[in-house]
């Protein structure tokens, strides 16, 4: 369901399943939500412990986030996205931090701030959302199960 649902888009590099499957044999998933229609999965939501360069714990990264295409514009991701979002509150995470798109992510309070960052990356497509905490500045690095290939 992971590589139908990136298969269409531009920016996904195809690897998005591998993703999700290394993070699970790492034990790196913090959170993996589904969405379902009766016996079909049509949506899935991985969370992911991230690591900053000021060696703060506790921030997280969503994605990747994936929905069939026949139920994207329905409303699934944005529900798996709240669902996150709500579970990490619930563990007491600093924040949470994603590598998408502003306008998408911006819906539920991600935005920009200066001196956080992802290297290599546009900045304006590095959002963060902190959870009653102050954002430090710091990089960002992600777990080595987000080069998984295969």
């Amino acid at each position: 369901m992971t590589q139908l649902a990136f298969a269409p888009l531009v920016h996904s590099s195809g690897t998005e399943q591998f993703i999700v499957a290394a993070l699970r044999r790492a034990d790196r998933l913090a959170i993996s939500l589904v969405a379902t229609s009766g016996l079909e999965l049509i949506g899935h939501v991985a969370v992911s412990p991230v690591s900053l360069s000021t060696k703060e714990s506790g921030w997280h990264g969503l994605g990747p986030l994936s929905v069939h295409p026949r139920w994207q514009k329905q409303g699934v991701g944005s529900a798996l996205v709240r669902a996150a979002l709500a579970r990490m509150r619930e563990l007491q995470s600093r924040g949470c931090v994603v590598l998408g798109d502003p306008a998408y992510y911006a819906r539920f309070g991600f935005k920009t701030w200066p001196g956080f960052s992802l290297p290599d990356v546009p900045a304006e497509y590095f959002q963060a959302l902190p959870f009653g905490f102050d954002v430090p500045r710091a990089e960002v690095s992600y777990h080595a199960a987000f080069l998984a290939s295969e």
